[in-house]
């Protein structure tokens, strides 16, 4: 599961230990691992398995809410001294084959649904009328809302969901207001930066003109901007040579500077490497409407936005779209 429910997990606490145990086990459809981890900020727990795709455990847990992540993908689940969770799903459509059954089922398959419908919403919504946006947002919090009524549902459960309902519908907002932003850049000149450069000096977006330009806005601590450096390697070097610049933005703070050096040099990242004159509150930055990060933009050779929120380097439908632009 992407963003949706991993803040709810780790924010949430584990409450009321017992004195039994949870009974888990899973069968993944082509796994990506022979191990399962269910973890939380304050506990860890290794299933291996003996049988490709097959995991059998049990454990004392602290009522809550956790994360099982089998080395590529990862989503949420509900766990308490008690019940007997059985798992299912393929790991090539991860989020949408996953399904719960036995004693706990309720609440999981809850979550399950949560997770996939927020997706798919957020997506839905991106081109929709502001007015669509937020019939289509009111509809499907007012469906959980109703789920959420069920009294054989554990409470400590239905305490924390009916407060995160609350938190998707802030942040269904929040997308629905970046999507129409996105929507209208769409096209137009570029907002500008004049950053310094790694290597020396600064580097204004200006000087980039006659090339395509694809941008990540990173920062060190950014742990899923780490995981796409790799990737982005990748698809430096397939470029090379082409009409395309690539262009990493660090919006880490200014106490971070250094930080952001040494890390560069480490790392031996390559494409143009600036940091950001003011952080998140960079004018480039907002003009962009970026509240999360890794944020990837794609500008044409005219200095014109191609495409406001693009691919990342990990999704192959990046290199699709630039096979058929770039020369």
């Amino acid at each position: 599961m992407k963003k949706f429910l991993a803040l709810l997990m780790f924010a949430s606490v584990a409450l009321h230990a017992q004195a039994d145990k949870v009974k888990f086990s899973a069968v993944i459809k082509n796994p990506n691992s022979d191990s399962l981890v269910i973890r939380s900020r304050t506990f860890s727990k290794v299933l291996k398995t003996k049988k490709p795709g097959i995991f059998n455990s049990s454990f004392a847990i602290e009522t809550g809410f956790y994360q099982i992540f089998d080395g590529t993908e990862q989503t949420s689940l509900f766990l308490k001294n008690g019940y007997d969770i059985a798992v299912t799903l393929d790991a090539k459509q991860f989020d949408e084959t996953i399904t719960y059954k036995g004693k706990g089922q309720k609440e999981n398959n809850i979550l399950a649904k949560l997770a996939i419908d927020m997706e798919r919403l957020s997506e839905s919504i991106a081109n929709a009328t502001p007015e669509e946006q937020n019939k289509a947002i009111t509809a499907k919090l007012d469906e959980f809302n109703a789920l959420l009524k069920d009294q054989n549902l554990d409470q400590t459960f239905r305490t924390a969901m009916e407060q995160q309902i609350q938190g998707q519908k802030q942040q269904l907002e929040m997308m629905a207001q970046q999507a129409a932003l996105v929507s209208k850049l769409k096209g137009q000149p570029s907002p500008l930066f004049n950053y310094e450069n790694h290597k020396g000096g600064t580097t204004k977006l200006e000087s980039l003109k006659g090339k395509y330009v694809y941008i990540d806005v990173w920062a060190t601590w950014c742990g899923p901007c780490r995981q796409e450096i790799p990737f982005l390697q990748k698809v430096e070097e397939r470029y090379h040579g082409k009409n395309i610049e690539f262009v990493s933005i660090s919006i880490d703070v200014a106490k971070d500077h250094e930080k952001w050096k040494k890390f560069v040099t480490d790392k031996s990242l390559g494409g143009i490497q600036l940091f950001a004159d003011a952080d998140w509150k960079s004018a480039f930055t907002q003009a962009y409407g970026i509240n999360s990060i890794p944020r990837f933009l794609l500008i044409d050779p005219q200095g014109n936005v191609v495409d406001a929120d693009a691919k990342r380097p990990s999704d192959p439908a990046l290199q699709t779209q630039l096979d058929g632009l770039v020369k």
